[in-house]
């Protein structure tokens, strides 16, 4: 299952590279506060996190980096070895999602000292806190982990009992 969490992984980070690769060059000589309008709820915008979810504890790029660089990679290291220890394809993707995500994120930090995000939902005025492929594959695997847990297992458990 470690082959299947591990492209799981890759393909997030391959993913969100490319994807943030792409935001840089669009935005590339545009002004800081500018934006792509692709839907009348969907924008593509440049913004960087140096915090974590929704811009928590922005404000110190350097240390920010390194201190959440550590912790993320920490809770790669022991996603990693769960990863070792399933034998459920189902999960192992999600814990792949995970992994993928983080490392996405880690990257960016450690490249540049904050997070790229550039996906901004909206309903009239008010705006979702803009996010990124990572981000999505985060979100994404911890609700596959959660239907794994509270549905799925308890489905095959009682067609078992």
């Amino acid at each position: 299952m470690v082959r299947h969490g591990a492209i799981a992984a890759a393909t997030v980070v391959i993913c969100d590279q490319l994807s943030k690769h792409a935001i840089l060059h669009l935005f590339a000589g545009r002004a800081p506060d500018d934006h792509v309008v692709v839907a009348p709820f969907f924008n593509l915008l440049l913004t960087r996190n140096s915090g974590i979810s929704f811009g928590m504890f922005n404000g110190v790029p350097g240390a920010n980096a390194l201190v959440f660089s550590l912790a993320a990679a920490a809770v790669i290291a022991i996603l990693f070895y769960w990863l070792t220890r399933v034998d459920n394809r189902f999960l192992a993707i999600a814990i792949g999602l995970i992994i993928g995500g983080a490392a996405g994120n880690v990257i960016d930090r450690l490249l540049g000292g904050s997070v790229i995000d550039f996906l901004d939902f909206h309903l009239g005025a008010w705006h979702w806190p803009a996010f990124n492929i990572a981000d999505s594959a985060i979100c994404l695997g911890v609700v596959a982990m959660l239907l794994e847990g509270l549905v799925l297992r308890r489905t095959s458990s009682e067609v078992k009992g």
